[in-house]
C-alpha cells in the first residue's frame, strides 16, 4: 500500500521539501505514467524541435555570409525557432496542467486519481493557463527589466496563481488577483520555501547540463588552452544528443517545483482558511454518525 499525502494542512519548509519528494516517489508509476500520456507527444515535438534548433543555430553562426546574398537561411532558422518556441511553451503548459490536476484529482479520490477527469481539465483549461502564463510572464518580466526586486516581489505570489486556477476554478484574472491576497502576511515565507526549491531544482539542472557542457568547451579546445574558432557554434550529433538530455532531465526537475509550489499553496491556504481543517472536522462527524 502506498502512503496517502495529506495536501490540506500547514507545513513548515522542511516538511515541504521531504513531502514533495514523498508524493513523487509513493505515486512515481502512476504520476509519470499519466504524465507521459498527456505531455509525452508535446515533450517529443520539443525535443526535436530543439534538435534542429541547436544545428541551425550553429549553421546560422557558421554561414552569416548568406545573409548577404540570400534570405533563405534567416528564414529558416526564424522558423526553427518559433517552431521551438511555440513547442516548449505548450509542453510546459501541459506538463504544469497535468501535474496540478493530477494533484487535484489525487485529493479528491483519497490517494487514487481519473485519469479521464484529469485528461479532461487539462485540455479544458489550456487556454486558461496560456493566458495566465502570459500574464504572468509580462508582469514579472517587467519586474525584473526595471528592478531586481519587484520582479521578484510580484514573482513570489504570481507562482501561486496556477494552484488557484486549478484547485479553485478561478477565472484567470481572480487567480492572478487573489495570488497577492493568498501570500498577504506571508510573502517572506513562501519566497524562502520557493528559493530553496529553485536552488536545488537549479543546482540538479546544472548537474544534467554538464556533459554537454564539458563537450562543447573539449570541442572548441577551450579545456586544452587552443581555442578552435572552426568549431565555435557548431553543433555536431553528440552535442545535440547531450544538450537534448540535458533539457529533457530540466524540463522533468520542473515537476518538482510544481509539486513544491502546490503544498505551499496549501500551507497558506489552511493558515487562511482552514479549508482542510474544516473537511476533516466534517468527515469525522460523519463517521460518528455511520
Amino acid at each position: 500500500m502506498k502512503q496517502y499525502i495529506e495536501f490540506k494542512k500547514q507545513r513548515e519548509m522542511g516538511q515541504i521539501l521531504s513531502d514533495t519528494f514523498a508524493f513523487l516517489r509513493n505515486d512515481f508509476k502512476s504520476f509519470f505514467t499519466t504524465f507521459f500520456k498527456l505531455v509525452g507527444p508535446y515533450l517529443v515535438a520539443m525535443i526535436v524541435c530543439y534538435g534542429f534548433y541547436m544545428y541551425q543555430t550553429g549553421d546560422f553562426v557558421q554561414r552569416n555570409d548568406a545573409l548577404s546574398s540570400s534570405m533563405g537561411l534567416p528564414l529558416l532558422f526564424f522558423i526553427v525557432t518559433l517552431a521551438f518556441l511555440i513547442t516548449t511553451i505548450t509542453s510546459y503548459i501541459m506538463a504544469q496542467a497535468t501535474t496540478l490536476f493530477y494533484i487535484k484529482s489525487y485529493i479528491k479520490n483519497e490517494g487514487n486519481i481519473d485519469f479521464d477527469e484529469i485528461k479532461q481539465n487539462v485540455y479544458e483549461s489550456f487556454w486558461k493557463f496560456i493566458g495566465l502564463g502570459f500574464l504572468v510572464a509580462i508582469c514579472a518580466g517587467c519586474g525584473f527589466l526595471f528592478c531586481l526586486i519587484p520582479g521578484i516581489y510580484l514573482y513570489v505570489p504570481l507562482s501561486l496563481s496556477f494552484c488557484l486556477l486549478a484547485f479553485e476554478s478561478k477565472t484567470v484574472s481572480d487567480a492572478f488577483s487573489d495570488s497577492f491576497k493568498l501570500v498577504k502576511d506571508y510573502w517572506w515565507i513562501t519566497f524562502a520555501s520557493l528559493f530553496v526549491v529553485g536552488i536545488i531544482v537549479m543546482v540538479t539542472g546544472y548537474a544534467f547540463a554538464l556533459p554537454a557542457t564539458i563537450y562543447n568547451y573539449a570541442k572548441m579546445g577551450i579545456l586544452s588552452g587552443e581555442i578552435d574558432m572552426e568549431n565555435f557554434g557548431t553543433a555536431d550529433s553528440i552535442s545535440i544528443v547531450l544538450g537534448s538530455m540535458g533539457t529533457l532531465a530540466q524540463f522533468l526537475l520542473n515537476i518538482i517545483s510544481v509539486v513544491a509550489g502546490v503544498l505551499i499553496y496549501f500551507d497558506l491556504n489552511e493558515k487562511k482558511n482552514f479549508t482542510g481543517t474544516y473537511e476533516r472536522i466534517k468527515n469525522l462527524g460523519r463517521t460518528f454518525e455511520e
